[in-house]
């Protein structure tokens, strides 16, 4: 007889789309129902979105009162805002009463934030369910600490009722340590290997490189990311004023930031050097991908970054900064090149590299692909998530 599992999810597919929610649903459908049935409570917002229905192998149920089509999670207007604070309770309401009717063997929330609180107030009312927390955070731990310096001891207590932490990143999992957090396990977040690797026809990747505008002498930097302070888009824009007028930049995403970096390219004279495509989903992505010639994301603060093993895949090269997760899978002059956090010009010294080195560049593809292949295709996460985490809190 199956196990049966609720998740708790801030958001959700197939509108609200992030690393987080793009682990839960490569995980979720690669364990058979016969095993596992999966239901997930997650926010609304979005009116054009279903109170209840499938996806892929979960049972997703909405919660919380909705907004015009269309909108952003991370612009979200005042009266949506308050969602935000009362999910935890809107989630436990939802839980109870979906627990009566299916009996759960397992809780699982999904990072520490309103999901954390929203599974934690379950579990002090149902404290025979084990609970599993998921730590997926790309924010920096210290602007965490001070989002809920209010709320400190409550928010400590996700991490101590938590019978098991599955965390991305050895960085995430040493945070769950300084919490008090118990048997933190670290099982990374992954890649559709066969998705990202495949050939992609010529004539396709042609009438892409013409949409975006690209000729054949151009070289395009790409970053696929939510266009977030911390994913310091804004400093891959400044970089170009340091690279030659036929290197260019594809973003890749949206967020709140997306006007004001419009504003800055428009200021720095670049618009027919940035492209902004906006969403772009993941069956999509790996056309985009290897379109371009270089990965960037010169982030803050990472958690781990799915997007990085997604570019490695597609076989282009990857600049990134040294911070949290992303030491775990890349390593300098190896499977990418660092480039220093919050510097431009240091980027742009980067991307010289990897135009002049072809040796060095061919060298990081090969290993950052093979290393890709090896440890992080969803296949091999899917079956350690179950084994490390599923099977030993529901046996």
């Amino acid at each position: 007889m199956a196990k049966k599992a609720l998740i708790f999810s801030f958001v959700y597919y197939p509108r609200f789309i992030g690393g987080a929610e793009v682990a839960v649903k490569e995980i979720t459908d690669r364990i058979p129902t016969q095993e596992i049935e999966f239901h997930l409570v997650a926010l609304r917002l979005d009116d054009s979105l279903l109170k209840e229905e499938r996806v892929g192998n979960v049972m997703v149920h909405r919660i919380g009162w909705t907004g015009k089509k269309h909108i952003s999670a991370d612009s979200l207007p005042f009266y949506l805002h308050l969602n935000k604070y009362l999910y935890p309770l809107l989630a436990l309401w939802k839980a109870a009463k979906l627990h009566k009717k299916h009996r759960f063997d397992l809780i699982w929330a999904i990072m520490a934030n309103y999901s954390g609180f929203g599974a934690l107030f379950f579990k002090l009312f149902h404290t025979d369910v084990p609970f599993l927390l998921t730590l997926q955070e790309g924010d920096p731990i210290d602007y965490i600490k001070r989002k809920t310096k209010f709320v400190a001891p409550v928010f400590r207590m996700i991490f101590r009722k938590a019978d098991r932490i599955q965390a991305i990143s050895s960085y995430l999992a040493e945070w769950a340590n300084s919490m008090g957090g118990k048997n933190a396990v670290v099982v990374p977040n992954g890649v559709d290997i066969e998705n990202f690797s495949k050939e992609i026809p010529s004539s396709e990747l042609a009438a892409v490189k013409c949409e975006l505008g690209k000729r054949d002498n151009d070289v395009f930097l790409v970053t696929a990311s939510r266009l977030v302070v911390k994913n310091a888009v804004g400093d891959i824009i400044s970089a170009l004023a340091h690279l030659p007028a036929d290197v260019k930049l594809l973003v890749l995403g949206q967020g709140y930031l997306e006007e004001s970096l419009k504003i800055k390219v428009k200021r720095l004279k670049l618009e027919d050097r940035v492209v902004f495509k906006g969403y772009v989903s993941h069956k999509e992505l790996p056309r985009y991908l290897k379109a371009c010639d270089i990965f960037i994301r010169p982030s803050l603060s990472e958690g781990f970054g799915n997007s990085f093993v997604e570019a490695m895949a597609a076989r282009i090269p990857v600049i990134a900064t040294p911070v949290g997760g992303i030491i775990d899978f890349l390593k300098n002059k190896e499977t990418g090149l660092f480039c220093e956090v919050e510097n431009p010009e240091d980027i742009a010294r980067k991307v010289q590299i990897l135009l002049h080195d072809t040796n060095l560049r061919d060298e990081i593809v090969d290993n950052a692909f093979k290393m890709v292949k090896e440890r992080y295709d969803w296949n091999i996460v899917a079956k350690d998530m179950k084994k490390k985490a599923f099977d030993i809190l529901t046996l």
